[in-house]
């Protein structure tokens, strides 16, 4: 198992950093397990799944990752900003770009930030079969649109969490119950989320009686510094067992430390049967980046920061240039797929 060089608060008998990588957090959780303040994660009867399968997966790179792309079995795609255009809308190339993978004998889904209905008419109109993973993993959700794992904030941190949005000026938002819950309607990334989404949030005084069952906490603002400076508060105060991290430059987005893409993209390989050597995946975000370390296989789009496309093996277009289909194409099924030499 890779070694975390940690210095920080002290909780649950672990020192950790005030700001705390997704892939470090979420190892560090599952090494918990059960204990301390973390919730373990569960399956649809109530079982302990760490307990059910233990499998582990070192924090950093996937062992004996391949050197091509030609033993893949699965391919692991980011929605915003990878699946979609900047419009969010699903271009017609990268419908056909999947067709023809899935022809190919790879199986492809879906890892996203949004919740569970969020991702459902993208999932419908993909025709995915296998699970998917919503709220950057802290839902496992299978085809039927049945829960398969879930893994929430614990009440602690979630109040933790919003004693601390709720007297900055961010939007703040929670998702419990299967519902977009918010204070201000009128906030100036509420329209952006609703298209997003695709429904309406529900306006509530409180978030109170929800705390003990949160999926997520967002909080939004076009200031991309505060969202930082309030990650690394927040992180202090919640790690190891919960994590902020910006899914966007203009979104935070609080969640279990386990609900990051490097633990959902070891939860699909096992939902699906296949070794992560034999999973590639694919996105551009800050949050993607654990999914490049847990995947045999990583492709960064092109509008990436440079920060991001350095931890991928491969780089394809941007997401306006439809990146996907072509790294499916060119990179996958193209055999172009060969290590570089950048990190993975």
């Amino acid at each position: 198992m890779a070694q975390l060089e940690v210095d920080g608060d002290t909780r649950g008998g672990a020192r950790v950093p005030a700001s705390l990588s997704a892939d470090a957090a979420g190892s560090m959780a599952n090494e918990a397990g059960a204990t301390g303040d973390g919730a373990p994660r569960r399956n649809a009867g109530g079982q302990d799944a760490n307990a059910a399968a233990r499998i582990r997966v070192r924090a950093g790179v996937a062992a004996d990752k391949p050197v091509s792309t030609a033993g893949i079995a699965l391919l692991v795609s980011d929605v915003d900003g990878t699946l979609l255009r900047p419009d969010k809308s699903l271009a017609p190339a990268t419908l056909e770009a999947v067709n023809r993978l899935r022809a190919a004998g790879v199986r492809f889904t879906l890892v996203s930030a949004r919740p569970p209905r969020g991702m459902l008419p993208l999932i419908q109109a993909l025709n995915i079969k296998v699970p998917t993973a919503a709220f950057n993993g802290g839902a496992i959700v299978g085809a039927r649109g049945e829960v398969l794992e879930a893994t929430r904030l614990t009440s602690r941190d979630a109040r933790t969490t919003l004693d601390v949005l709720l007297r900055e000026k961010v939007e703040t938002w929670v998702f419990a119950d299967d519902q977009w819950l918010l204070r201000d309607p009128a906030g100036e990334y509420v329209p952006l989320e609703r298209m997003t989404l695709g429904y309406d949030g529900v306006v509530v005084e409180d978030f109170s009686p929800y705390v003990d069952r949160i999926d997520k906490i967002v909080a939004a603002s076009s200031d991309p510094a505060l969202l930082a400076r309030l990650g690394e508060t927040l992180n202090a105060r919640i790690a190891p067992h919960a994590l902020a991290m910006q899914s966007q430059t203009y979104y935070l987005d609080i969640t279990h430390a386990r609900a990051n893409k490097g633990d959902a993209v070891s939860a699909l390989a096992r939902q699906v049967g296949v070794p992560l050597t034999a999973v590639a995946a694919i996105g551009d975000g800050d949050n993607d980046v654990p999914m490049f370390k847990r995947a045999g296989f990583s492709i960064a789009m092109g509008q990436a920061s440079a920060a991001v496309r350095a931890q991928a093996r491969r780089v394809t277009g941007t997401n306006d240039q439809d990146g996907l289909a072509q790294a499916i194409d060119q990179i996958i099924l193209g055999g172009t797929g060969t290590d570089t030499g950048s990190h993975g």
